[in-house]
């Protein structure tokens, strides 16, 4: 990845401070707190999110508090409130909501904590965002759809919530067919990012659109719900997704499998590095205000060799 040298070298540096530590001889340091805000952990991409932040921050003796909102923004105000009546010097958010995490990104900031976002971006005042380019992600996946269904027929888009990544990957895939006219947009619905609730909504659109040649998901958790639905219902669809998820990699590697190809993200250099822009902010570095992480579309050549 083109961002990731600077970046891991930025990673090492900062590192290497909080090993040395800010104390003086006489005063003996005392672990960073770090607080991590996942909008879930059911899901195996922010699970692999998880398991390499402790292993990040365990390697610099770092105390965590890991949290799971479930997809309540509501819980994870409260959550980050919490973490900071325990003192964490390091916030580290990854929004089920962008817009109302706000007050919890402010009064993170008010209390002198360093806050980055990651995977998905949040208002307030970040002191930086570390995500993938999900534009670069639709747009990918939705120009090997169209190539795959011969430039010509109707697609349906599986939509998620509405933070900026989703927003983003919709965006990049609706760009890509728009340079093919043959090709329309027939369905956009909301599956939730969750399998079962995919499952239910692609039973509906494949009865409501039968000639349905494509299906774009905007995640690979909701794309398995999809394509069970596409496996039952014996129609010639084609799906693509993003995320890059060993489950997906595993169907994509079948042979004659519908789902074709997904835009791999990358979870763990995603997080290594928001700790680390994290950790060389709280030492004093300036440090930049976004670190994209560029992603790789994986069909089914790729998938062989591929994994997180």
């Amino acid at each position: 990845m083109k961002t990731l040298p600077k970046t891991l070298c930025l990673l090492a540096l900062s590192v290497s401070f909080s090993l040395a530590g800010p104390a003086s001889a006489d005063t003996p340091s005392k672990p960073l707190r770090i607080g991590a805000s996942f909008q879930e952990i059911n899901n195996p991409y922010f699970v692999t999110m998880k398991d390499a932040l402790q292993d990040a921050g365990g390697s610099i003796g770092a105390q965590l508090i890991i949290t799971d909102a479930r997809h309540d923004v509501s819980k994870q105000v409260s959550d980050i409130e919490d973490m900071l009546q325990k003192g964490i010097d390091i916030l580290i958010i990854n929004p089920t909501d962008s817009v109302g995490v706000q007050s919890a990104v402010k009064s993170a900031h008010a209390a002198g904590v360093v806050v980055v976002a990651v995977d998905a971006q949040a208002d307030g005042p970040l002191d930086s965002f570390v995500g993938s380019k999900n534009f670069d992600a639709g747009f990918q996946a939705c120009e090997y759809l169209a190539k795959s269904i011969g430039n010509k027929g109707d697609i349906a888009i599986l939509d998620g919530i509405a933070v900026v990544p989703i927003l983003e990957r919709v965006r990049g895939c609706k760009d890509a067919i728009g340079k093919h006219p043959e090709i329309k947009i027939v369905s956009i619905q909301n599956g939730k990012q969750e399998r079962d609730q995919a499952l239910t909504v692609t039973e509906n659109m494949l009865q409501a659109q039968p000639g349905l040649k494509g299906l774009f998901s905007v995640n690979d958790n909701g794309s398995l719900g999809a394509l069970s639905a596409i496996e039952a219902s014996g129609l010639d669809v084609k799906l693509v997704s993003v995320d890059g998820a060993p489950e997906a990699i595993k169907a994509i590697r079948k042979p004659g499998s519908k789902f074709i190809a997904t835009s791999a993200q990358f979870p763990r250099d995603q997080i290594r590095l928001a700790l680390g822009v994290a950790l060389a902010k709280k030492w004093g570095s300036q440090v930049p205000a976004a670190i994209p992480v560029d992603i790789a579309l994986i069909d089914q050549a790729k998938a062989k060799d591929f994994s997180w």
